[in-house]
């Protein structure tokens, strides 16, 4: 079970530790929402997990006893330090590094795991953008179950024509499905943090659609400038042999060249020329 809010603050204070604002420590209260992210990914005895700041080790317990193995990567040398010896020590099924989870996404999750595993994470607002265009280069996950500040939520979300939709939805929707989630409130939180939370639930399709460097690098330039027509965006990027088919594919659908980047769907983003 997790803490309560004031045996987190008591557990803390043993330690000597100030949650790090700018980390995102924000430590998991909620008995409820660590059961509801298990089941929302479907967590089961035998599962290779990942898990991205395990903090006090709330989320990291659970998954243990539910018979998981688990990987998983902590910047914070102190509580890296305790979940050492707290955990690590106990249990041969959590595998913990030190170390920054953009550098390593996959928590070294060995090569012969990652055929088949899941990702079960409360993910800092600082690092959700760069470390999920880190794990969609692949291997991907099957499932990913991330907790994300309301407002990450949405941008992953966000479908064409809105203003939240850019590079990172178009990359994310491309390999994976929205399954139902689940709102998280700040109270489930110590400290409590001034936004809510949301619990984003993803599915990889059957065929998951995975950008290559170079064309991911070229939409999110586009994106950069996300109020100018594609047609001008594409004239010093890409030369006229190449984006000529796919401004006719546009035009085809009912865009055309005058299209900006936020109108333009995902499947059409999938046949971007480079």
């Amino acid at each position: 079970m997790p803490l309560s809010p004031s045996a987190t603050r008591d557990l803390l204070a043993r330690l000597g530790h100030e949650p790090k604002q700018f980390l995102g420590q924000n430590f998991l209260v909620d008995g409820n929402i660590v059961r509801k992210s298990l089941e929302l990914a479907g967590v089961q005895d035998g599962d290779a997990v990942v898990e991205i700041g395990p903090g006090l080790g709330t989320l990291t317990s659970a998954l243990l006893d539910a018979g998981a193995e688990v990987w998983a990567v902590e910047k914070d040398r102190n509580l890296h330090a305790y979940l050492t010896e707290t955990l690590v020590a106990t249990n041969p099924r959590l595998h913990l590094i030190e170390g920054d989870a953009v550098e390593q996404p996959l928590a070294a999750l060995p090569i012969e795991r990652s055929l088949a595993f899941k990702v079960v994470a409360n993910l800092p607002y600082a690092i959700a953008t760069p470390w999920l265009d880190a794990v969609l280069s692949g291997p991907l996950p099957s499932v990913l179950v991330l907790m994300l500040q309301q407002e990450a939520a949405q941008r992953y979300a966000a479908q064409p024509g809105t203003k939240s939709f850019g590079a990172i939805s178009v990359f994310l929707q491309s390999a994976y499905s929205l399954a139902p989630g689940h709102k998280v409130a700040s109270g489930c939180f110590h400290p409590r943090p001034d936004v809510e939370s949301y619990l984003l639930n993803l599915v990889r399709r059957p065929e998951p659609f995975v950008f290559a460097p170079a064309t991911k690098q070229l939409i999110r330039a586009c994106f950069q400038q996300r109020r100018k027509q594609i047609r001008a965006l594409l004239r010093d990027k890409l030369p006229e042999e190449k984006s000529a088919p796919w401004l006719a594919r546009l035009t085809a659908v009912g865009l055309g060249p005058q299209a900006r980047p936020e109108q333009i769907p995902v499947a059409l983003w999938q046949e971007f020329p480079v």
